[in-house]
């Protein structure tokens, strides 16, 4: 038998000699999962503004703890692990919480059931992304799609009826709907679970024509994200609902084109 040291695995300089650097992406990631937990709180305590409020909060910090990793050459399998347990927690527990407490809790028998569909369905496609970055034999052009609608963005389709709720509850009174809410959260599962793909803004490049009008565009949508947020907020998920058979299209014709040039 080997002599037992009682050393470590690994020495202690290493641990001392790793940068700060690499620990701000793993940062990051913290803040968004702690803003998930925080959503569950209010929407436990009732307050629908917060709930909703921290769950986008955790989407921006979702969106930044990639480009940091990036940025400061920081990526490890360690953030990539730990990013995924975060997205579950505010994109897949937290919304099902949020719309259970909101209008499904009293749903006889059959209420949580859609909340339990949603965070399945939500594990299931973080579980297939991951398993898609070690694919190599994926085409190019898919690296301008998602396959499915990617997590934040599910998380704000079915916060849907919640947004525009704050606003449209006297005129729109079957967004708070058992019927409505429930065949949602069902849509949005397909949607999440589905082989659709979905726009990926992460390699779009716009003219410099557009430059000038695309800041515009995002004045009027700053200007009514501070007058009218949680309106905003739902319209512009609905548009991007809407905008799902365009990406469809637009992808058929990216395939049709890749496999012309391959032809060729």
């Amino acid at each position: 038998m080997k002599k037992q040291t009682g050393k470590l695995p690994f020495s202690k300089n290493k641990l001392s000699e790793m940068p700060f650097r690499k620990l701000v992406p793993n940062i990051v990631t913290m803040l968004a999962l702690c803003s998930g937990m925080t959503s569950i709180r209010y929407a436990i305590g009732e307050n629908w503004g917060k709930a909703v409020l921290f769950i986008f909060l955790a989407a921006l910090f979702d969106g930044l703890d990639g480009r940091v990793a990036r940025m400061l050459k920081a990526s490890s399998k360690f953030g990539a692990e730990l990013d995924s347990l975060s997205d579950f927690l505010c994109f897949g527990v937290a919304p099902a919480i949020l719309m259970y407490q909101w209008c499904l809790f009293d749903l006889p028998k059959i209420g949580w059931f859609f909340c339990l569909l949603y965070a399945m369905g939500m594990a299931m496609r973080l579980a297939r992304f991951n398993t898609m970055l070690e694919d190599e034999n994926i085409p190019p052009y898919w690296s301008h799609y998602f396959t499915g609608v990617p997590a934040p963005a599910a998380a704000a389709m079915v916060m849907m009826p919640v947004l525009l709720g704050f606003d449209l509850a006297e005129t729109k009174p079957f967004l708070k709907t058992h019927l409505f809410c429930s065949i949602w959260m069902c849509l949005v599962f397909y949607l999440e679970t589905s082989q659709i793909p979905t726009i990926s803004l992460k390699k779009a490049k716009i003219k410099p024509s557009m430059t000038i009008p695309l800041l515009v565009i995002v004045a009027i949508i700053a200007h009514f994200l501070f007058t009218q947020t949680w309106l905003t907020l739902g319209v512009l998920t609905a548009l991007y609902a809407l905008s799902i058979p365009f990406g469809i299209l637009r992808f058929l014709r990216d395939k049709h084109l890749y496999e012309q040039s391959q032809k060729s």
